[in-house]
């Protein structure tokens, strides 16, 4: 069960229980114990028997010899009690930070059909660590083309196929439900974007990445020029003006952390949980979208006016001084809307890999810390810094 550490179990241990009054199978590194199932499964005790203390994914994956329902493979996973403590799984555990995060990938139907008809013969490489926050096991799954109608079926959340605004709206979904398939990833290769509103409101909820600094830089500029005309010099607008854009990497990381993963204190309704789908949970259910990583000007401008208020409230003293720091504030914005979009579908420098390897991990391994998009700093001092693999710091 994703969330609850399972043991390892050595292969020696697996083999032995080849009896009807214990009967292990494996599929791949899923340790299963099928013993209470042997009366009834539908080809006979005998079938299962006969690759009791064995591996079953070719098996099960040959619908010429014996067609399995994905409710086999619900039963199957229903009866996970570990992994093979093989060397692949024992390196995974040594290697990662934390393995108690670490959980077995339940196979599905599906999921072996495509290993098949990828030319894997039907059997399931299990031995990747899989990360129970978020069902992946590393950024390249962030970009595998998700099955929409076996997700759907598997996991009963949002058919993909269709409008998801409504979905979440009338879905009638419990936090704990929401907030764990939310922040499982999927990828849409359907056009370019999953439907959201399905009417003539959907071209009003995708931004492509230039509208930022085509609307923004020129407002940026105009109230810089504002704020000289009214300071003193060159270097006290400057000044200001860098004042406001290191508050942008504050403002930045507590937006990330306090407003969009206020996951804890989400109400427990549809209102809480559609306002939290539109505002960022859909850039992690569908973390590769293009169009919908970068704000958009409208709900930029409603987040942005409070701390408008706030630099006047502040800087009281001097207008021109608001100015300039709030116009510092919404460069670095600009500068993180398209760090982030970046991140997600550019080749960049080696400084800015490291970045993208660090919001990848966000993303596939642990939602719950690394917030800095731009930087780590923040998430140094407030101790939410994602730390790398063992084995990476080691290369």
């Amino acid at each position: 069960m994703p969330g609850v550490p399972l043991p390892t179990i050595p292969t020696h241990d697996v083999a032995s229980h080849n009896s009807e009054k214990s009967c292990y199978v494996t599929v791949g590194a899923n340790v299963y114990n099928v013993t209470s199932f042997l009366p009834d499964h539908p080809g006979g005790e005998e079938l299962i028997l006969e690759y009791a203390g064995k591996d079953v994914s070719d098996i099960m994956g040959d619908d010429l010899s014996h067609t399995h329902s994905e409710a086999a493979y619900d039963i199957l996973n229903e009866n996970l009690i570990g992994f093979v403590a093989n060397e692949a799984t024992i390196k995974a555990a040594v290697e990662h930070d934390r393995p108690e995060d670490i959980v077995p990938m339940l196979p599905n139907k599906a999921g072996m059909e495509a290993m098949k008809a990828n030319g894997a013969n039907g059997e399931v490489d299990q031995s990747k660590p899989i990360f129970a926050a978020t069902g992946l096991s590393g950024a390249e799954d962030l970009t595998k083309e998700t099955d929409l109608n076996a997700d759907f079926e598997t996991h009963k959340f949002l058919d993909l196929n269709r409008p998801l605004l409504m979905q979440v709206w009338n879905g009638g979904f419990s936090k704990e439900f929401y907030l764990e398939q939310v922040h499982r990833p999927r990828y849409y290769l359907k056009g370019d974007s999953a439907p959201l509103f399905g009417n003539f409101l959907e071209p009003l909820s995708k931004t492509a990445w230039y509208i930022i600094p085509i609307v923004w830089l020129p407002c940026v500029a105009y109230g810089s020029f504002l704020a000289y005309q009214g300071l003193p010099s060159f270097f006290q607008t400057a000044a200001y003006w860098l004042i406001g854009l290191a508050l942008w990497t504050l403002v930045e990381y507590g937006l990330h952390r306090g407003l969009f993963h206020v996951d804890k204190y989400l109400p427990d309704n549809r209102v809480g949980i559609t306002a939290h789908f539109l505002l960022h949970g859909i850039h992690h259910y569908l973390p590769m979208d293009k169009y919908r990583l970068v704000m958009p000007p409208t709900l930029f401008v409603a987040l942005a006016t409070p701390f408008y208020k706030l630099a006047h409230t502040v800087f009281f003293y001097d207008w021109y001084a608001a100015v300039a720091v709030f116009c510092g504030g919404i460069f670095g914005y600009v500068c993180y809307d398209l760090t982030h979009y970046f991140l997600h579908h550019k080749t960049l420098p080696s400084y800015y890999k490291q970045l993208k390897k660090y919001h990848m991990q966000h993303h596939y391994e642990d939602y719950e810390n690394g917030f800095g998009v731009t930087s780590r700093f923040w998430d140094k001092i407030f101790g939410t810094e994602l730390e790398p693999p063992k084995a990476a710091k080691a290369a």
